[in-house]
């Protein structure tokens, strides 16, 4: 696979402060059971690194010493951590808002038969990934069979009430663009979506996010096997939004690896560009999770670097989706 940090760390992106941290985004692991070509931190079924019981444990200390309102679960696939279930329990009594970062298809693995109840009896929202509302482009990035059992998982999830309107189980779904084109614009394509889905399947769903692919690891390696590199960082820079800049995720969120390190996001943490140590938080020289029980980054520069225009470009990209909706 080709290294994209050594012709992403030379940037002009200009420079970000953090604000009050509101969500703890934390990767339980790699291990997927899904090999998807956009995939930016090359999860898959061989992948063994997954966060150990003291770190989980942290998770839960953190939430309680920053009063966290939200906790970002991802992976991998979260759900194939033994931890999760009850990771979910501990921060639910603290009446912290889980996210879990879906990938629809973990529903029919074995062991996971009662998930979709689980979650909904814990009311966690659910953020799915589904690139298309097409079995031919679905299967063609995700891998064969992939969209029929995305179908189904969606109609389990409706079935619990999900999506539905007063339920109180949110349901959002995530589109990424296949190749090296920025998406399109979210409300336009939400509605054709809910439209597509709802007509051939009965689907509902609450949101549509759309999130700029990044380019680094799998995807970042697959635009340098094809000399596409240069010329999506290009399309990324020259489509920077200024109002996009002030209202970029890393502001507010910390990302947190499997072996419990902090990073600005997803993306900086799979580029291995830990959260900036400086004074006065006198943390670590690779700040932990243990730092945040008595230190909070508020204030503190975020550590960017060139794939940061892939957050900013046209109508801004986050875990929430576009940052920004056009004109009506």
């Amino acid at each position: 696979m080709h290294a994209t940090l050594p012709l992403l760390e030379s940037t002009s992106f200009p420079a970000l402060s953090r604000g009050a941290l509101t969500t703890l985004q934390v990767n339980l692991g790699y291990r997927c059971n899904q090999t998807c070509v956009h995939c930016h931190v090359n999860a898959g079924p061989n992948r063994t690194e997954m966060m150990d019981s003291t770190n989980l444990e942290l998770v839960i200390e953190v939430l309680k010493a920053r009063s966290i309102q939200v906790l970002d679960l991802t992976g991998g696939a979260p759900e194939l951590h033994e931890g999760f279930r009850e990771l979910v329990r501990q921060a639910r009594s603290l009446d912290v808002h889980v996210m879990d970062r879906c990938n629809l298809t973990i529903l029919y693995e074995p062991g996971q038969e009662d998930l979709a109840q689980f979650l909904a009896d814990q009311k966690v929202e659910v953020v799915a990934s589904l690139p298309c509302y097409s079995l031919e482009n679905v299967d063609r990035q995700r891998g064969k069979g992939v969209f029929d059992k995305s179908i189904a998982a969606l109609q389990q999830l409706n079935a619990l009430g999900y999506g539905k309107p007063g339920s109180g189980l949110k349901l959002s779904l995530v589109y990424n663009p296949q190749g090296p084109s920025l998406p399109p614009e979210q409300r336009k394509l939400q509605a054709d979506y809910k439209r597509e889905l709802w007509d051939h399947f009965g689907i509902e769903f609450d949101e549509l996010f759309v999130i700029t692919n990044m380019p680094i690891q799998r995807f970042g390696s697959m635009l340098i096997s094809k000399g596409q590199f240069n010329g999506y960082m290009q399309l990324l820079r020259e489509n920077f939004s200024e109002p996009n800049h002030a209202a970029v995720m890393c502001r507010n969120l910390v990302s947190v690896d499997w072996q419990g390190y902090l990073y600005d996001c997803d993306f900086n943490q799979q580029l291995g560009l830990p959260l900036l140590a400086q004074n006065p938080l006198r943390m670590a020289a690779k700040p932990h999770l243990r730092d945040l029980l008595e230190q909070d980054p508020v204030g503190r520069p975020v550590r960017t670097a060139d794939h940061c225009y892939g957050c900013t470009a046209g109508q801004g990209s986050s875990c929430g989706g576009a940052l920004k909706e056009p004109p009506r």
